[in-house]
């Protein structure tokens, strides 16, 4: 019998290691969904909707913000992230042409729900991860998403809330964003995107992941941070829920306790290889959530559902039924 080489035996070693952690990911995911969430893992009253641009170009009326206001009742919704840009790529960002009725909404969400903030969204897709997409790395461009930032606040936005992607883990531009406008005094808050579920995932050049690392610094700049915690591509709806409940642990680890910590939930319906909808449900996150918060009294926690024109009347209930209503 031919003896093998000493490198053909080493490929055989991580063959057969790969072998074993991708066969074992999936029970670990599995084991993260088993067992029941404490009775006390509910609302804490710091949980946030994104809603799309039809609340601020003049489609939507005074009956949909007062129908609106008595949706959130009872939710523990305290935040909307209201669309009021894209951006353009160099940062601008045209008010009266995106954003005409943006004045009107605040003000109506004020008077119908005092206690909710109305937080304007904004963002743009990123170079190099797209291109053309917005270039953090020349001053200009970081100096006129800071001024569209300030824009918008004078409309009576009640903070900013940003959404840039796909954003490679490590990225100063981001962080050098998030600096400048935290300058303007509002508060602020961001969307990020998954930590790493395996070891140095984030290193794969695909903008997926942030290393906890980075993860941690995203959000000691900012007043809340949103994890996008779904087109997670499991294809089942215990691994699914396992993968957001091991996510709201990572995010748990490193989120200061400054700092507003919520995962999303997908309240829309897709089909594909990196979205599957029967796996990727509203409950099944919600589910998992809270067994990630397990016994942890942090009571700024919440959950972003993600978003209100696709959400459904069976979305919503899944989320009242598991998250708002005591048992």
């Amino acid at each position: 019998m031919r003896r093998w080489s000493r490198r053909r035996r080493v490929l055989v070693v991580i063959a057969l290691a790969l072998v074993l952690l991708l066969s074992a990911y999936p029970v670990s995911l599995r084991l993260q969904y088993a067992g029941e969430p404490a009775a006390d893992t509910r609302t804490r009253n710091h949980d946030a909707l994104w809603l799309g641009h039809a609340w601020v170009d003049g489609r939507k009326t005074p009956a949909d913000v007062t129908a609106l206001a008595q949706q959130l009742k009872g939710t523990g919704i305290r935040d909307l992230y209201v669309h009021a840009g894209p951006l353009e790529h160099d940062g601008s960002l045209p008010l009266a042409k995106v954003s005409p009725k943006a004045s009107w909404f605040v003000a109506a969400m004020r008077s119908e729900a005092p206690d909710v903030r109305v937080q304007a969204w904004l963002g743009d897709v990123v170079q190099p991860g797209k291109d053309p997409g917005m270039d953090w790395d020349d001053p200009a461009v970081r100096t006129r998403v800071v001024a569209s930032s300030k824009a918008v606040l004078d409309q009576g936005f009640q903070g900013i809330h940003y959404d840039f992607e796909p954003v490679k883990s490590g990225s100063k531009g981001l962080l050098a964003v998030l600096d400048a406008t935290r300058a303007l005094g509002a508060p602020l808050s961001v969307s990020a995107a998954q930590i790493d579920p395996l070891w140095q995932l984030h290193r794969i050049p695909i903008d997926k992941w942030w290393s906890q690392e980075y993860f941690s610094e995203v959000a000691r700049r900012v007043d809340q941070i949103a994890v996008m915690s779904y087109d997670t591509a499991m294809p089942l709806e215990s691994l699914y829920g396992g993968y957001v409940a091991k996510q709201t642990k990572l995010a748990l680890e490193v989120t200061p306790a400054s700092t507003d910590l919520l995962m999303g939930l997908p309240a829309y319906w897709e089909s594909n290889p990196s979205h599957w909808g029967h796996a990727e449900t509203v409950e099944a996150a919600v589910r998992g959530a809270r067994l990630g918060l397990g016994d942890s009294d942090r009571q700024n926690f919440g959950l972003a559902m993600y978003v209100d024109f696709t959400a459904t009347p069976a979305n919503w209930a899944a989320y009242r039924d598991g998250w708002c209503t005591a048992p």
